[in-house]
């Protein structure tokens, strides 16, 4: 069977799947069941040394190889095209966009670096697996140095229409390097959508189903909507429900109702309006003071990047204004945690939470959500909360959605999910569930990696499957 090479931006710390918080550490680290391989990327490390030095670590089910970046590197390619650049216009926030020729020579730089060093590394029939828009072009630069092996990408976050996306001053050339790739994947139809109606407007460029084609190459254009293993989620929520830190959390709510947030600090994350929708809860349905608390945990995340300094202060000042406007000496209305917690820990919060609110102004898919929902006791489940705008409201049909830009609309949606009868939360927990099992995360990986390896002529007969 041909080895499974990962490539990503950041690879995990050496403890397989002890530092795994979610999203991509957790996906990745799955994609090799069965099958191992090597995992490549940078090890978040900073250093000056030239060339980088590659370090190799064995693992028990695949390895990693990993090297440091240089502060220049990390500045132009990371800080700078990656975050300042590409993040937000995956996000449709063309206001918060900065765009350096410099940094976009980094971001070029950065990527035939990542060739350089793993194509020693590559064998003949290594299955190649990039991932997220850090390395839009690394397949392109993989094919300049020879490689003929088999390479799919997969996005993570949002992929912008084409009007937008040609806020960018390099969109045909990452466009253009995507086609290199076989196999282009998308957490929604939507997204893939884009890329599709982006080839169709370029001279020559055509589509057929799933298949974009374009400057003389041609690949598979397609949704895999990612998730969880629910049922070990599930697990996880009903054995550390009673750990120390969830009883200590119950006994400080009492008999509050918990609505809880779990967010990367991010201004994607739509979480001033969400702490303006709580607000408006307290003025207009007052029923809910000192009876409904919300928790936000946010750990910071590219605090070396202004906006994201900007988002931290705004929100720091937003608790405290409502904090200070409602809170009597035995009910603190917003409990603003600025640190992260283990997915296990986060686990039983998320059981002892009557609301899930997951309110991204954009975001690929949103995985806590679904981890909130797995999370729930099937007898008395919470609500999720959840925004339109989130990859995952395509497939949570029990959620209540709602619109992050609205704020009275959410307070609405919140309202209604602390009021709403158990035999309704019941009903679309068990929908949604029933979703999550049908769609894990071991489908997701098998779809992708049968995709990859399915020649042109198998995959053109077989569609969009």
């Amino acid at each position: 069977m041909s080895r499974l090479v990962v490539v990503s931006n950041r690879v995990a710390p050496v403890e397989e799947g002890k530092a795994s918080a979610g999203g991509l550490s957790v996906a990745v680290e799955e994609a090799f069941t069965g099958i191992g391989g090597l995992w490549f990327g940078w090890n978040g490390k900073i250093e000056n040394s030239t060339p980088a030095q590659v370090t190799m670590h064995e693992g028990k089910r695949f390895a990693r190889a990993t090297m440091p970046l240089s502060r220049k590197d990390y500045n132009e390619f990371y800080a700078g095209y990656s975050n300042s650049t590409l993040w937000p216009l995956m996000h449709y926030r063309l206001n918060v966009m900065n765009y350096s020729r410099a940094h976009a020579e980094g971001y070029r730089r950065v990527n035939e670096l990542f060739a350089n060093n793993l194509t020693p590394l590559l064998e003949p029939d290594d299955l190649i697996w990039v991932h997220d828009y850090h390395l839009f072009i690394l397949g392109r630069d993989l094919k300049r140095r020879g490689l003929k092996n088999r390479m799919g990408f997969f996005l993570h976050t949002p992929f912008p229409p084409p009007d937008m996306l040609k806020a960018c001053t390099e969109h045909e050339e990452i466009v253009r390097a995507l086609l290199d790739y076989d196999v282009i994947g998308f957490q929604t139809e939507n997204d893939a959508r884009n890329l599709l109606e982006y080839v169709r407007r370029i001279p020559g460029g055509t589509v057929r189903g799933n298949r974009a084609t374009a400057f003389g190459k041609s690949s598979r254009v397609q949704a895999f909507p990612i998730s969880i293993h629910p049922e070990e989620m599930a697990r996880t929520a009903a054995r550390t429900v009673n750990s120390n830190r969830a009883r200590q959390l119950r006994r400080s709510l009492g008999e509050k109702q918990l609505i809880i947030g779990v967010d990367r600090l991010d201004y994607s994350k739509g979480l001033d309006n969400r702490f303006s929708s709580y607000e408006r809860l307290m003025e207009n349905y007052p029923e809910n003071r000192g009876s409904v608390t919300l928790m936000q945990i946010a750990p910071p995340s590219r605090g070396d990047v202004q906006s994201y300094k900007e988002i931290r202060e705004k929100l720091e000042g937003m608790a405290g204004h409502i904090n200070g406007r409602f809170a009597e000496f035995d009910w603190v209305p917003i409990r603003y945690l600025n640190k992260s917690y283990r997915r296990d820990v986060l686990a039983g919060f998320f059981r002892i939470a009557k609301v899930g609110l997951v309110t991204p102004l954009r975001d690929g898919m949103n995985l806590v959500a679904k981890e909130y929902v797995a999370s729930q006791n099937p007898e008395d489940p919470g609500v999720l909360v959840l925004s339109q705008f989130a990859g995952a409201a395509a497939e949570m049909d029990g959620a209540v959605i709602v619109n992050p830009f609205d704020e009275e609309g959410m307070m609405d949606g919140l309202q209604s999910a602390l009021r709403m009868s158990r035999e309704d939360r019941i009903e679309r927990h068990q929908s949604m569930m029933e979703i999550l099992k049908r769609n894990d995360l071991q489908r997701w990986r098998r779809r992708f990696l049968d995709a990859l390896r399915t020649p042109r002529a198998t995959s053109d007969r077989a569609g969009a499957d």
